[in-house]
């Protein structure tokens, strides 16, 4: 699950972003509601934390532009103001929850794993693809009945190819899945990655289903399709 935090004290920002990972989360951090925007709009987000009052633009600017595009993605608001009209106007703007500073972080947490709970239900809990499994409950791959042990990176490119199966996926969207954005530049990380699922969920069986298409990225398809 990725999470996108945006939160102008530093301090603050740098706390949850570590907590969360600790919580077993991909998370990306920023200071200010236009590079919240950014980031929205080029990469996926399985949940998005926005405080109100951010610079540049605020979190409930953030968040009419993100529902203005039809965008589903579950926001839960961070907010100093324990009012009446604050919590109105955000959830009438399209908030699935909030949390009013200052909070615990358990409570945080637990409000996250319910939006996330609650919006996973939209999403299939198990996906296939031909005689491939992946049961995201229990974070377990099998094909033709044999576990498939990946680590948590080729776990999440997995995942992702299989909810995007038959659709061609750059290289730069398979590194936003798997990064933090730690580092400039897509290098051959993502080639590498794929070689590694090659070997584990190809190579052991007669049908291939990770297919390059050569200049633009990869494909999760069977290859009668």
């Amino acid at each position: 699950m990725r999470l996108l935090i945006a939160e102008d004290q530093e301090t603050l920002l740098q706390i949850l972003k570590e907590r969360m990972m600790q919580s077993g989360y991909m998370v990306d951090a920023v200071r200010d509601g236009q590079e919240a925007l950014d980031y929205v709009f080029s990469t996926d987000y399985d949940l998005l934390i926005l405080d109100i009052m951010l610079p540049k633009k605020s979190g409930l600017e953030v968040l009419s532009r993100v529902r203005a595009k039809g965008m589903s993605t579950p926001v839960l608001l961070l907010t100093a103001k324990d009012q009446i009209q604050d919590k109105v106007k955000g959830l009438d703007a399209g908030a699935d929850d909030y949390v009013v500073k200052p909070f615990a972080f358990e409570e945080l947490l637990a409000r996250v794993r319910s939006l996330l709970r609650r919006h996973d239900n939209t999403v299939a809990d198990i996906l296939k693809l031909g005689d491939l499994t992946m049961n995201r409950t229990l974070k377990e791959v099998t094909r033709q009945g044999d576990v498939i042990h990946l680590s948590k990176k080729e776990y999440m490119i997995l995942e992702y190819m299989l909810l995007n199966k038959d659709i061609v996926i750059s290289r730069e969207a398979l590194e936003n899945v798997s990064s933090n954005y730690d580092y400039e530049g897509y290098s051959n990380v993502i080639d590498a990655y794929i070689r590694l699922l090659r070997k584990k969920i190809d190579l052991p069986y007669e049908e291939k289903l990770i297919h390059t298409v050569r200049g633009f990225g990869y494909v999760l398809r069977r290859e009668s399709e």
